[in-house]
Order: C-alpha cells, then sequence, then structure tokens
C-alpha cells in the first residue's frame, strides 16, 4: 500500500460560501488540491493544484489542518489501495470578474478537464454522500467546526 501526500485548499468567496470540485476521475465533488511531486513543498504542492484545476492564483495561505491515519485509506476504482496524508490549507484568491451569473459558478476550464464543475456551496448545503469518501472527514470537521491541527 503506498501513502499519497496531498495538498488542498479551502477557497472561500465574499459570503463565506467553500469551492468545491467536481472531479472528471470520480465524479465526486471535494476541494482542490492534489499529489505532492518530488522535490515540492507542501504548500507548493497545494499552490500548484489549485492553480491547476480552478485557474485561480493563490495569493495568502495558512495550515488549516492535516489528516493522516486509517481514515484516509482509499481504493481506487482500479482496485489499487493508497492512504493519503492530507495537508489541507485555507488559502485566499483574487475572485474579481471570475463568478458566473449564477453567482456560484467559478468561470474556469482546464486543458486537462480534471474539473467538471467548480462551484461554491455553504457547508450548510453541502450533501457529505456527494463528497469524495477520502474528504468526507474534512467536510464532517468543517460541518461540526472541529479545530484541532492532526486529525486521524
Amino acid at each position: 500500500m503506498r501513502i499519497l501526500v496531498t495538498g488542498g485548499a479551502i477557497i472561500r468567496d465574499n459570503q463565506g460560501r467553500i469551492l468545491l470540485q467536481r472531479r472528471s476521475d470520480y465524479g465526486n465533488w471535494g476541494l482542490p488540491g492534489g499529489g505532492m511531486e518530488a522535490g515540492e513543498s507542501i504548500e507548493e504542492t497545494m499552490i500548484r493544484e489549485v492553480f491547476e484545476e480552478t485557474g485561480l492564483e493563490v495569493q495568502q495561505y495558512e495550515l488549516y489542518t492535516v489528516y493522516s491515519g486509517s481514515r484516509m485509506k482509499y481504493r481506487y476504482p482500479d482496485g489499487n489501495e493508497v492512504v493519503f496524508v492530507m495537508f489541507i490549507f485555507n488559502a485566499r484568491v483574487d475572485l474579481e470578474g471570475r463568478i458566473a451569473e449564477d453567482r456560484k459558478t467559478l468561470i474556469y476550464s482546464d486543458e486537462t478537464r480534471e474539473s467538471l464543475k467548480l462551484e461554491f456551496k455553504s457547508i450548510e448545503d453541502i450533501n457529505i454522500e456527494d463528497i469524495s469518501t477520502v474528504q468526507r472527514p474534512v467536510f464532517d470537521d468543517l460541518k461540526k467546526e472541529v479545530s484541532t491541527l492532526l486529525r486521524t
């Protein structure tokens, strides 16, 4: 079983809603982010992944929490099993001119089509069942306002 280190971002709009990404690989919703590449810092990973998946440039960030342990086990559709170590950051971006007329969709089309949809949702309106299984603990904790740094 492999260990995957990932960096993800909680990006909020001016109403406090969280940017969710509907991923093309699973079809689930989750936070923008992805796997660390050799030689990267975890901050560089998060900044790169946010840009690749949303077109947004992170202007400021702070570490929100780190997830590890048994809740982070994941089986890909092809049967490969991994354990994630997820570093989640609160990230600030400039959203000026980037939100569609529906006032919830981020305007962006990525070349690799990783993002099927990018949409801001309030924490109350997020259905945990729609979230990628490995990220469900993040959203459970956001809903419960858990604030410890390390979570297993």
